[in-house]
């Protein structure tokens, strides 16, 4: 078999980024079929790409070898665990669950059932991410001293958006927490400190703009800014300083060209994620293809995704209590395990 034929379950704005990316531009994988919960979407989905449609998850897992879900959060962990009782891989976009419980039953289901699952980090499959990652992994760094990382977006999502997204670090500031573990190495404290500048984020319990401070257990020191209405454009930017060298990623721009003026130049700037990051989504899938067709595990697994999230949480911890939150993370068979919290 030199393809995987992949059922895509979920047609919201992620659900269409990847739909395009597994029509066309992942050869290692085929589109066999589509589902949203909304039957209507899902048939018109399937005629703009000649492919089949089903109203039922069941009869999605029956039409595919593997399957990638971009339903709504609340529905990841159940889908995750049919398809792994159905005997079938699994993408999931993050996170996994939004609740801790529910997240560790659809990992230990897949694990038992002896299928792949990979969570949607897209990050680590950007092309300037993973080239710094190699270098920084294969030691040209020397021992790394200092990890930065911005994620700001340019305007901020509807509140409607926001009442079910699991709050700020766990929405946002997860992503940055994902490359910290895989560009540096495991957290132990984490100190964060967020404020809403705009008065519909307040009224919600919930903030806007963020700054997480980490210490790594090598030493390192991190630090995280966030903003959800950054206004200017969408930036995602990295920077790792070690011993040997520096590594920048910088938040490239629209279009390779520039625009003078006297006394000025000037470059468009990408609006938010599905410009920024157009390699990465289409990378990730054909790496998922390519782990199920191989038997090999993914760069981004569900114990990663479940180690991101215990480090949101610290950090929604910490915002809320003014306090630091110190962790001590421990090697397991099954990985690393942020269960456990030092006191304070």
């Amino acid at each position: 078999m030199s393809r995987v034929a992949i059922g895509l379950a979920g047609l919201g704005r992620m659900g269409r980024v990847h739909l395009g990316n597994l029509a066309g531009r992942c050869p290692s994988a085929i589109l066999a079929c589509v589902y949203d919960v909304d039957p209507v979407v899902a048939e018109q989905a399937a005629a703009e790409y000649d492919v089949p449609w089903t109203a039922s998850f069941d009869e999605l897992l029956d039409a595919c070898d593997a399957v990638a879900v971009a339903t709504s959060t609340a529905s990841h962990a159940p889908l995750v665990e049919a398809a792994a009782d159905a005997g079938r891989s699994v993408f999931c976009e993050k996170p996994v669950s939004a609740d801790r419980a529910s997240a560790v039953a659809a990992v230990e289901a897949v694990e038992r059932a002896g299928v792949l699952l990979q969570v949607g980090f897209h990050r680590r499959y950007d092309p300037d991410w993973a080239a710094a990652a190699r270098r920084i992994h294969d030691g040209e760094l020397g021992e790394v001293t200092f990890f930065r990382t911005s994620l700001r977006d340019m305007t901020s999502p509807p509140a409607s958006f926001l009442t079910g997204s699991g709050g700020f670090f766990t929405d946002v500031t997860v992503h940055d927490l994902d490359v910290a573990r895989w560009l540096v190495g495991e957290v132990v404290e984490v100190h964060a400190h967020g404020a809403a500048a705009n008065p519909e984020f307040a009224r919600l319990g919930d903030i806007d703009t963020a700054v997480v401070v980490l210490r790594f257990d090598n030493g390192a020191l991190g630090v995280i800014d966030n903003s959800r209405s950054a206004g200017y454009g969408y930036e995602c930017s990295t920077e790792v300083m070690g011993t040997a060298a520096t590594a920048r990623i910088d938040a490239p721009h629209r279009h390779g060209y520039e625009w003078r003026t006297p006394g000025l130049a000037s470059r468009d700037l990408v609006r938010d994620f599905e410009q920024r990051y157009p390699y990465a989504y289409a990378a990730e899938l054909e790496a998922f293809a390519r782990c199920v067709l191989t038997d090999t595990e993914p760069l981004a697994g569900g114990r990663d995704a479940i180690a991101a999230s215990d480090l949101a949480e610290a950090a929604t911890r910490s915002w809320r209590t003014g306090a630091p939150v110190r962790l001590s993370p421990r090697r397991t068979a099954a990985g690393i395990d942020y269960s456990s919290e030092v006191p304070a």
